[in-house]
């Protein structure tokens, strides 16, 4: 089937992806910041690790929810109304965490967070299918978006440790987000969305979410998806954990040991529009994977001496890993079901970012050591490994991507 898009000038689709943009950057704030946010909800309502966790693992399995049953949305209700919903949750959601210090007042907030998150940016992700004119360009436009991400996963941490330092309250970082997203709220209701062209088809529904996952291509690139996602999560959630047993010669390494992974993911995604512009995603990602793969093997190897210089070294290898495989995934459909199969992808995002860590946290409890649960995290990256070599030789969604491939008038 053949799409096609009305051509907007450039000035409204720059200025929707800097929107979109900001919305990851935004979104990244508040969800990366949540390793620096527990220690201090430990501290202020003498909770357990379990209890605290669940500041990370609540949004989380509400943005799969979201994903999963309400990314249809965004091609039956429309892009920009979706995103304005999503971006008008959250602002809320932040805002009323000035008028509470209940900790089952804030976990509720911060579901209504992870709602709102599944919302808009399965509406900005099936957005990117709209305002790019090529599968290249749409691969190339999420590493950038993915790259406001990554900077946002620096500045939020980096400015709750300031507000620490000055004896504010943590809860500022969601004030100050809730500002942002009000801000970028207005936006984009100012802003022209260029529409989605209409077919003959039945309107999106959850029924066309719940076909999605039988989908091979969906369900494929999902699963790649949630790999890459177990070995990532590994890092921000037990990195800081493992090194604290490091006694070697770099200590300030392993002080800044996340800070360095962050800005490696973030430079790496930057970095990936020059490397798609020369060789083939398919050997990109094999490539970048073995490096994961070679990271956490070296740390099994070579223990934390070993682990203070490759975890954090990973975060470059694991840059562009992430929003290709989303883009690809996406890719492969029609224009009209990106809101759909960007749910279903999220869907399994959230599950795994939810999932691993937990399950890494028991594998090491039993055992006795954290380093256990890197057996599990280096298992996840020999495996995404293996599924990149056989997409690099087999390249199984060629046919699917030709087919649905962006073209203008």
């Amino acid at each position: 089937m053949t799409k096609s898009h009305t051509q907007a000038s450039s000035d409204p689709l720059r200025q929707i992806r800097w929107l979109t943009y900001m919305m990851f950057f935004m979104f990244a704030m508040t969800s990366d910041a949540v390793g620096m946010i527990i220690p201090e909800l430990i501290k202020d309502f003498g909770l357990s690790m379990t209890q605290a966790s669940a500041f990370h693992y609540a949004p989380m399995a509400l943005i799969a929810f979201s994903g999963l049953f309400l990314g249809f949305l965004a091609d039956s209700l429309g892009r920009k109304q979706t995103i304005m919903l999503g971006l008008l949750i959250f602002s809320a959601s932040c805002f009323l965490f000035a008028v509470s210090s209940s900790f089952n007042f804030f976990l509720v907030l911060l579901c209504c967070i992870g709602l709102a998150i599944g919302l808009f940016k399965t509406g900005a992700l099936a957005l990117l299918g709209d305002i790019s004119h090529s599968n290249e360009e749409h691969t190339k436009t999420m590493n950038k978006v993915e790259g406001f991400f990554g900077i946002g996963a620096i500045v939020g941490p980096a400015l709750v440790g300031v507000l620490l330092v000055q004896n504010v309250s943590w809860t500022y970082l969601y004030i100050i987000a809730g500002v942002m997203c009000l801000i970028l709220a207005l936006l984009a209701w100012r802003a022209d969305y260029p529409p989605v062209v209409k077919t003959t088809e039945k309107p999106a529904s959850l029924a066309t979410t719940m076909k999605m996952i039988k989908n091979s291509y969906a369900l494929g690139f999902s699963m790649a998806i949630a790999l890459y996602v177990a070995t990532e999560v590994a890092i921000y959630v037990w990195m800081p954990t493992l090194l604290q047993d490091y006694t070697g010669s770099w200590p300030l390494l392993a002080t800044y040991a996340l800070t360095i992974f962050f800005i490696l993911r973030a430079a790496g995604r930057f970095i990936a529009v020059w490397l798609l512009n020369r060789f083939s995603w398919q050997g990109v990602m094999t490539y970048l994977s073995l490096g994961i793969a070679l990271c956490y093997v070296g740390t099994l190897i070579g223990g934390v001496d070993w682990a203070v210089g490759l975890l954090p070294l990973s975060g470059l290898f694991m840059s562009m890993v992430y929003p290709t495989l989303n883009s690809k995934g996406i890719s492969c459909f029609p224009v009209q079901q990106h809101g759909a199969v960007a749910g279903v992808i999220l869907f399994f995002t959230a599950l795994s970012a939810a999932l691993a860590p937990l399950l890494m946290g028991m594998i090491s409890d039993y055992f006795g050591h954290v380093r256990y649960g890197f057996y599990l995290a280096t298992g996840f990256a020999v495996i995404l490994f293996l599924a990149m070599l056989f997409n690099y030789f087999r390249d199984p969604s060629a046919s699917a991507l030709e087919q649905n491939n962006v073209v203008t008038n």
